[in-house]
């Protein structure tokens, strides 16, 4: 039943590689269990209750993903953007986490019209063919980054000496002889190793050898119950705490733009970069089933809003999975799955150190570079845009300032060469509603 609804056949795999795909997907996402928690908590949200709320969140936005999209890619609660919830919306506005609960669960229902109307795929597939080859690559620099940040192989150097002056270096080498880093060289090393030898599994074994050897060495550490199975904490502090006497302001207005445009742009990107390393991609360089990919994170961002914690999006983690050989909705399924047992053994899942799944990240951000050998480098209205695109996703440490930069560039250097009848409607658009976003800020 399952090979013949995911069409397994057709994509050349098997429920045990996918499966395992799923396990390494899960692996490398679920470190979001702790940190989404440890982010929005600071709001005076209650932490045990927010683990409930993530883990939920990311298991709905994911079902939709695997079971109506049939995507090889995990959805869950966004980096960046709990941080915006956090610090923007709460900190520096001012406002209750219950009108930021209430900004999340609008913006879920204007993403689900929008999804449904195909607006959101038009954008996607107006992106011109380069771009999306950039998009690809950017991101896996990206997550490389992160995975080398994560495990402490690369720091930030520059901090400020007085007089608004910095000091340092903007990233250097970590110490590279501590835990953190020989665990993640270590797990690079395994899972190299296995590569080499065609082994399916090979990023989840690395993770798994990684965390095994910190045992040791410290950096793994056992439930401080000593349980390992424990019932999922209530979600009766923040679930449906909306707040809708303040939703017809011009903070509102602004904060949905903002939440918006940044999760459109994450979305967008990474499933046109994770769907072109897993092969999707149609002839045309479209997604295929764009419209209910974009559903998957419209419904989990509505649910998000009513359990109670931020914006859901499509993780650039998943790559993980798809370079294990992940192809189709049942890697997806798997790793929601693994989210609705992680309720009771989520324990068990803390256990995994940031350093030990720093390997996978590492790796895959590898495998995504391929992509720039289709990029057209002779072409400077082609290159200019795409080489923007990638090297501002780690520069800014975000997927959608890459896109803008590469999309507003190919917009004015196409229309400054007289090329201007090769841009799509959509492009001018976004090109005005970017321009737009940078004289508000």
């Amino acid at each position: 039943m399952l090979a013949k609804y995911f069409r397994l056949s057709e994509h050349n795999t098997t429920v045990k590689k996918e499966v395992l795909a799923g396990l390494t997907t899960f692996s490398t996402m679920a470190y979001i269990l702790a940190v989404n928690p440890s982010i929005l908590s600071r709001t005076g949200m209650d932490f045990n209750a927010l683990i409930t709320a993530t883990a939920l969140a990311a298991a709905i936005g994911t079902l939709v993903m695997a079971l109506y999209a049939r995507l090889p890619i995990g959805v869950a609660p966004g980096m960046g953007l709990n941080a915006f919830f956090a610090y923007t919306i709460v900190s520096s506005m001012g406002y209750s986490w219950q009108f930021a609960l209430t900004a999340v669960f609008l913006e879920g229902i204007i993403f689900i019209f929008l999804s449904m109307f195909r607006i959101r795929e038009a954008i996607i597939n107006s992106i011109p063919e380069n771009l999306k080859h950039a998009i690809s690559v950017g991101i896996g620099l990206l997550i490389a980054l992160i995975g080398m940040a994560n495990a402490g192989i690369i720091e930030t150097g520059m901090h400020h000496v007085g007089d608004g002056k910095l000091d340092g270096v903007i990233l250097k080498m970590g110490n590279i002889t501590s835990i953190g880093p020989l665990i993640a060289l270590i797990g690079l090393i395994v899972s190299a190793v296995l590569m080499y030898k065609n082994v399916n599994a090979a990023l989840l074994i690395g993770i798994l050898a990684a965390t095994v050897v910190g045992i040791p060495l410290g950096i793994t550490h056992f439930p401080a119950s000593g349980h390992l199975v424990s019932l999922p904490p209530s979600l009766a502090p923040v679930a449906f705490k909306l707040e809708f006497d303040k939703i017809f302001t011009l903070d509102m207005v602004m904060i949905l733009f903002t939440l918006l445009m940044v999760n459109l742009f994450d979305t967008v990107g990474t499933l046109i970069g994770l769907c072109n390393k897993a092969g999707l991609l149609d002839e045309n360089g479209r997604l295929p089933r764009a419209k209910q990919a974009l559903m998957a994170d419209a419904v989990g961002t509505t649910a998000a809003g009513l359990l109670g914690t931020s914006v859901v999006t499509a993780y650039v983690e998943s790559a993980s999975g798809i370079a294990a050989g992940g192809k189709t909705g049942l890697t997806a399924l798997t790793v929601a799955i693994m989210f609705l047992l992680s309720l009771f053994f989520a324990p068990v899942f803390a256990m995994i150190p940031q350093a030990a799944t720093a390997p996978a990240l590492i790796i895959v951000g590898m495998l995504m570079m391929g992509a720039v050998t289709k990029i057209d480098f002779n072409d400077v209205t082609e290159a200019i845009p795409a080489f923007l695109a990638i090297v501002m996703m780690p520069y800014s440490y975000s997927i959608a300032e890459g896109i803008v930069f590469g999309m507003l560039s190919y917009v004015l250097l196409k229309v400054l060469t007289g090329q201007y009848k090769s841009i799509s409607p959509v492009m001018y658009v976004l090109s005005v509603l970017f321009i737009i976003t940078f004289l508000v800020k």
